[in-house]
């Protein structure tokens, strides 16, 4: 190649960097989007559809730079930076979350949320936004819920048919006190660990178990280093899309609806795509990790197991939001 060649091909190369930047500069509101996921998951490439939706539909007056994979740090220090202003948008568990906001971790209690149609009527109406809003005082606004299917349990011991099954067995959790609870209750020794150090952490031995649902067991590639996969269902894997307050307030009302439109789709892109991924991921892995199903009886078993959790957790979450959820779920109090 000659160097005249090399040189334009250098100037248009800078002059292409030079107008993304002059288009990000032209945007009136210029957001991150920060997460600790990989952008082959389905809320990543949902992230991703979000977007490309709002920087189209504002006609470029808001741009959005997404950060994956924990770039700025894991879904803690993520929460924090969207409390401090320095991350605009985040897309956190709600087991996460509830380290700021306690009554967020209602959403996590063991065995609560039956099935999909069950954990849409919960997130998606009236309980939803009350629990939602429970973020206001923590200078964050939750605008809906993202989700990335039921959670499951892994581990190299023994597989989960019973709860206990689950005794000794060394499990690492999300940084969420009640999912550590809930593991501690069910005899296992439960640790807290970032999610991008889990693969290793199971490999080395650190942690014998983990749970996940399954895009974050596949694209994690956790099946490698696991020998059993437990399809236990326990708990909707929830991830809260929130604002920093004042990125979400300095927005005029029509872009507020941009916004709205936009993370309603990115909900329904990520539980959409987690649904479309769940059965070819298990026929993926079927000759990688034994994988078995609990049955009804032990289903009785892990609920029977799991309320003393909600006992627990009962005034930290309000009785009054966790009555609340118990009525549209059917659970008798």
């Amino acid at each position: 190649m000659s160097k005249k060649l090399t040189k334009v091909s250098l100037a248009a190369a800078i002059a292409a960097v030079s107008f993304g930047i002059s288009q990000a500069q032209a945007a009136d509101f210029n957001f991150t989007f920060a997460h600790v996921l990989i952008e082959d998951t389905p809320n990543g490439q949902a992230a991703l559809r979000f977007k490309e939706e709002v920087e189209e539909k504002s006609d470029g007056r808001i741009s959005i730079e997404v950060l994956p994979a924990a770039q700025v740090g894991g879904d803690v220090e993520i929460i924090e930076q969207i409390q401090m202003g320095l991350v605009d948008i985040g897309i956190p568990p709600t087991a996460t979350l509830g380290n700021f906001e306690p009554r967020m971790q209602i959403l996590d209690l063991p065995f609560l949320l039956p099935d999909y149609d069950t954990m849409v009527e919960v997130l998606d109406g009236d309980v939803g936004r009350e629990i939602l809003d429970t973020l206001d005082d923590d200078n964050m606004y939750g605008v809906n819920f993202w989700g990335a299917g039921f959670r499951h349990i892994s581990n190299n011991v023994r597989p989960i048919e019973t709860p206990e099954d689950l005794e000794e067995i060394r499990m690492r959790t999300m940084q969420a006190p009640i999912i550590i609870s809930t593991y501690e209750n069910l005899g296992a020794n439960a640790t807290a660990m970032a999610f991008s150090e889990v693969y290793n952490g199971l490999q080395q031995g650190v942690v014998e178990g983990q749970e996940n649902p399954l895009a974050n067991i596949y694209t994690m590639r956790f099946y490698e280093v696991q020998d059993y996969l437990s399809l236990t269902n326990h708990a909707y894997h929830a991830y809260a899309a929130v604002m920093n307050s004042d990125s979400w307030n300095s927005l005029p009302d029509d872009l507020k609806e941009v916004m709205i439109e936009a993370f309603d789709n990115g909900r329904e892109a990520s539980r959409e795509l987690t649904l479309q991924d769940e059965e070819r991921i298990l026929q993926e892995i079927e000759s990688e990790i034994a994988i078995n199903e609990i049955t009804d009886e032990a289903r009785e078993a892990f609920i029977k197991a799991s309320m003393p959790v909600h006992e627990e957790y009962e005034e930290i979450v309000t009785t009054d939001l966790l009555h609340k959820v118990y009525d549209v779920v059917g659970i008798e109090y």
